[in-house]
């Protein structure tokens, strides 16, 4: 194996934290796998990993020479992409992380689209709400739903969401309908789980942004759940389109205080901010945005 090929084994390795997994993804023996990073390990004279029986983990040494065979191969990568058709069909492995809703609604179905469209990508999709760290875990992108990116993020936007603040008619039948956000404060809400009760959401007055304090009676992480309350006539809760869209359709919710629209929120495709964007992520990229602007997803 030459020291291409020892790196570019080494970061599946580091990437997947399991030989049998590497193994099993390459086709490969474990102990072709294992024997491999060995003689890595003898060649530069340095441990790389730490092996346990639960877990595989990187040594310190192993961390800085994963962050400098990423830079190698990316440079690589990039040399070979200016000298090759950027119109052939992408190929090579992408990792993808996406948000968990959004993902398993919006997402997925284009992402087992693209890796039936093209057969020579190889695909590991991530599905969380937790804010990933792209370059120490080895991901090419990630989706990120928010109104503003961190600064020096590198990013494009790929498409928005719009807000809804809902409830069931049964609550507004009961707690009656509330004409202002400034009313929301006397009414029972549904909120993503904070810090306190107390929360803040923004709607536009008068062509003004405002922030407006809600008592959130019942607390989730995650919007599937606030939606299902407010069904069953818990509160009135703020969900993205993706989230409340089949909940209103089914007339089990209804959307209130449409008159003082949310500000919308940006897709946005994160990238690593220290490589060469390889034609696969750019395509797959311009594939998502195709599909997220498509009336259909």
């Amino acid at each position: 194996m030459d020291r291409l090929d020892a790196m570019r084994l080494f970061v599946r390795v580091a990437e997947l934290g399991s030989f049998s997994a590497v193994a099993q993804q390459l086709d490969l023996a474990r102990s072709v796998v294992t024997r491999q990073i060995a003689g890595l390990e003898s060649r530069l004279g340095v441990k790389l990993m730490a092996r346990s029986t639960r877990r595989l983990s990187l040594t310190a040494a192993g961390a800085a020479y994963l962050e400098k065979c990423r830079v190698i191969l990316n440079l690589v990568e990039a040399a070979e992409n200016e000298l090759t058709d950027e119109n052939q069909a992408p190929r090579g492995h992408l990792r993808v992380s996406v948000p968990l809703s959004f993902g398993l609604k919006r997402v997925a179905p284009l992402l087992l689209d693209f890796a039936r469209r093209y057969p020579e990508v190889t695909l590991d999709m991530d599905y969380s709400d937790r804010q990933v760290k792209l370059i120490e875990e080895g991901i090419d992108l990630s989706l990120r739903i928010t109104r503003q990116l961190a600064g020096g993020d590198v990013a494009r936007r790929i498409g928005s969401i719009r807000l809804y603040a809902v409830a069931s008619p049964d609550y507004l039948a009961r707690h009656g309908r509330p004409r202002h956000p400034a009313e929301l404060i006397h009414h029972e809400c549904l909120g993503y789980a904070v810090s306190g009760s107390m929360q803040q959401w923004q709607f536009t007055v008068d062509g003004q942004l405002q922030a407006f304090p809600v008592r959130s009676r019942i607390q989730a992480n995650n919007g599937d759940v606030l939606v299902e309350a407010a069904a069953q006539g818990m509160g009135i809760t703020l969900q993205p389109d993706f989230i409340v869209e089949e909940a209103l359709a089914a007339g089990r919710v209804e959307a209130v205080l449409a008159e003082f629209p949310r500000p919308e929120l940006g897709i946005h495709a994160l990238l690593p901010g220290n490589r060469h964007i390889p034609h696969r992520v750019r395509v797959l990229i311009d594939f998502l945005a195709n599909g997220l602007s498509s009336p259909a997803s």
